[in-house]
């Protein structure tokens, strides 16, 4: 199948991979892209701009294909040394870039400079619109089914996507909610050049987690997972568990009160413990309405070659409706 993301990419099929915390490491983005995709390394996982470049180069030895590396901009205020990240990406010769959080406007430049595609994470149609006319290649639109940060506005991708086609000129891929070939050619007959997957492939034989974690996403339905920190205007869909619960009670008790500081026991820090050790009850971690969806643990390649076989049966199938 090509499209417009396969050719700006230079990958077999129009599926990427996400940036995923303490998911996104050589071992996922490398499979990926060994079975036509596009992998992608979680830059800010990576400590310092050194080991992103470690890492960068560990992924080249696994793999010859193309892969990208993820870049989250954060408001904070000690902000972590981007200009060094940007220079590992680019002197790491990666040419796929997906930037998300604040605007990536200040390393654009850079990237043009050094021929690196930029694809940007985006919520609503407003912020593809921004992406755009900043300069961003392609971007990824983000339904309110999606694991992790859904934005504000509660958009689910059968609208969004539509009103995204209707607005962009720049090619755009599908995010939330995104599984299998139906998935896939839903968003293109929506308008997308392709689809992004986050959750779907944590649960892959390769991806480098906990195998509680694979388990927790095949055992969820698509009633488990809930949204934190909707008063500090930070939503994030997460999977229920209890400190999850603990944290919507205390969002409850203090209402318009909350502080980040109330909360922060609950999502500060404890990704490694739950991806790397399987704590499944130490904290918030990222999942999307999709592991509703999600029955299996395959390899990235089975998954890839299965999600095409059937977007290539609905595409017969659709064709003999016409005839």
């Amino acid at each position: 199948m090509k499209t417009a993301i396969t050719d700006m990419f230079g990958i077999e099929h129009p599926i990427i991979q996400g940036g995923m915390h303490y998911v996104g490491f050589a071992e996922m983005a490398a499979a990926v892209s060994n079975a036509g995709g596009l992998g992608i390394i979680t830059g800010l996982t990576q400590k310092t701009p050194e080991l992103l470049a470690k890492e960068i180069a560990r992924c080249r030895d696994m793999t010859d294909k193309p892969f990208g590396v993820n870049l989250t901009f954060l408001p904070t205020v000690n902000a972590p040394d981007y200009p060094g990240y940007v220079r590992a990406i680019i002197e790491g010769g990666v040419k796929a870039v997906e930037t998300a959080g604040n605007n990536p406007a200040q390393v654009l430049p850079f990237f043009k400079e050094a021929g690196v595609k930029v694809i940007h994470k985006c919520t609503s149609v407003r912020h593809a619109l921004k992406a755009q006319s900043i300069g961003c290649d392609a971007v990824s639109v983000d339904g309110f089914e999606c694991g992790g940060h859904p934005g504000e506005d509660d958009v689910p991708n059968f609208i969004l996507l539509p009103r995204a086609a209707d607005a962009l000129d720049i090619p755009f891929v599908s995010s939330g909610g995104m599984a299998d070939g139906r998935s896939l050619m839903a968003s293109i007959a929506l308008g997308a050049s392709g689809m992004n997957m986050g959750t779907r492939f944590i649960a892959t034989k390769e991806a480098p987690v906990h195998d509680n974690v694979k388990a927790a996403i095949v055992a969820a339905s698509e009633l488990d997972t809930r949204l934190v920190m909707r008063p500090l205007r930070n939503t994030e869909r997460v999977m229920t568990n209890d400190a999850v619960e603990r944290l919507l009670e205390k969002e409850k008790a203090l209402g318009a009160d909350l502080k980040f500081e109330d909360i922060i026991e609950e999502v500060a820090g404890v990704y490694p413990r739950i991806m790397m050790d399987g704590d499944m009850d130490a904290g918030a971690w990222s999942c999307g309405m999709v592991a509703g969806l999600i029955n299996d643990i395959p390899s990235c390649k089975e998954l890839i070659d299965r999600i095409m076989a059937e977007a290539d049966d609905i595409r017969q199938r659709m064709n003999a409706i016409s005839a």
